[in-house]
């Protein structure tokens, strides 16, 4: 990993850029009643209930529901766990959240809960997509997609989890 750390979001641009994710779910799910955010644990949490509070502010009419999901990225097979049951998605717009989509076995192993759940439909939504991927995903939604080298590492700082000003790095 490299030494030379670059900034590629400050706070501003991440509130910036979540304003924007969230106008765009908006307008993807103008006719829905109801949308659910999905946050993969935990940035990826975080980020969703941010862009809850933000859709609430701007679509007070709308239901945003929140799920939170837990992988276990160790193993080789998806083991994934929600704190809601994942029945409460049934027919409607699901975006799955996270902070940064990578290969996208993340987001598939997410993707993979709800495999059983018939849904209206289902997207993506991240902060920066590093466009390695190895799966099949990609980003409906998307705040900075970045050309990276496979050494490089980003990495997103939140105020809630980090205790330390909202900030996306590249090392």
């Amino acid at each position: 990993m490299s030494t030379k750390k670059t900034l590629i979001l400050n706070k501003q641009q991440i509130q910036q850029k979540s304003r924007r994710i969230a106008y765009q779910i908006l307008e993807d799910n103008f006719e829905e009643k109801a949308v659910v955010l999905v946050g993969i644990a935990d940035r990826g949490y975080i980020f969703a209930q941010r862009l809850q509070n933000i859709l609430q502010e701007i679509a007070p009419e709308k239901e945003i529901e929140l799920i939170k999901v837990n992988i276990e990225k160790s193993k080789r097979n998806l083991e994934a766990s929600t704190d809601l049951p994942v029945e409460m998605a049934k027919d409607k717009a699901v975006i799955i959240v996270d902070d940064v989509l990578n290969s996208g076995r993340t987001l598939a192993y997410a993707l993979g809960a709800f495999i059983n759940v018939p849904l209206k439909k289902m997207r993506t939504a991240v902060l920066i997509d590093r466009s390695h991927h190895k799966f099949p995903i990609f980003s409906d939604f998307y705040g900075v997609k970045l050309s990276t080298i496979l050494k490089e590492h980003v990495e997103v700082r939140l105020e809630e989890i980090d205790n330390e000003e909202d900030a996306a790095w590249l090392y």
